[in-house]
């Protein structure tokens, strides 16, 4: 696992990666990207724990991933049933985190906007417009943007289909899909593809 594990994040977080796979034993799985989440925990039908991580995130989104996932694995080994991003989850995943806040595995730039963000974790580190935008510039270079990005009124692609990006509700783009006339709602970290306006 020490070998994979190498392709995937930094090499300064390696032995206390390993160290919480040990504690924490489960089937690691790397997988193709999906578009709704970066990694998940679940207790397969033969009553074995698995993690699933997506093989197209940096090494820090990797990371990141990976340790939120371990988080569900020991609060679910401590609490057994508790809600996914309740507060057992949050303090789990603060606790696991804590020897990762090192200059030496996360980028300078990086840092202050996860430590805090893990003053209060959520769901999904995408929630957190500055972490996803420090997270960013390590992965490959893309033709995507965040819908933050995007002026208002412009349009853009989703998963081949056209919308115009309208005001915000709160965390939320309000966003209309051309074709059907049907309003959506985006997280303002949603990736897209900018169309030409029309």
């Amino acid at each position: 696992m020490k070998i994979i594990l190498q392709k995937y994040i930094p090499e300064a977080s390696l032995n206390l990666v390993i160290n919480l796979l040990d504690t924490y034993p489960h089937k690691l799985k790397i997988v193709n990207q999906r578009q709704t989440k970066h990694g998940d925990f679940r207790l397969t039908k033969g009553g074995k724990y698995q993690i699933t991580v997506n093989n197209n995130l940096n090494q820090y989104q990797f990371l990141l991933t990976l340790i939120h996932e371990i988080a569900h694995l020991a609060t679910h080994m401590n609490y057994k049933r508790v809600q996914p991003h309740g507060k057992e989850w949050k303090k789990t995943f603060q606790h696991l985190m804590l020897p990762f806040l090192n200059p030496e595995i996360f980028p300078i730039e990086v840092l202050p906007h996860l430590a805090k963000y893990l003053k209060n974790p959520k769901a999904s580190t995408d929630s957190d417009v500055n972490l996803a935008l420090a997270l960013k510039q390590y992965s490959e270079k893309s033709d995507k943007s965040f819908i933050f990005e995007i002026p208002l009124g412009e349009n853009f692609i989703f998963k081949n289909r056209i919308f115009r990006k309208g005001n915000k509700r709160r965390t939320r783009y309000e966003c209309l899909e051309i074709n059907t006339k049907k309003l959506y709602l985006f997280n303002q970290n949603a990736e897209v593809d900018l169309a030409e306006n029309k």
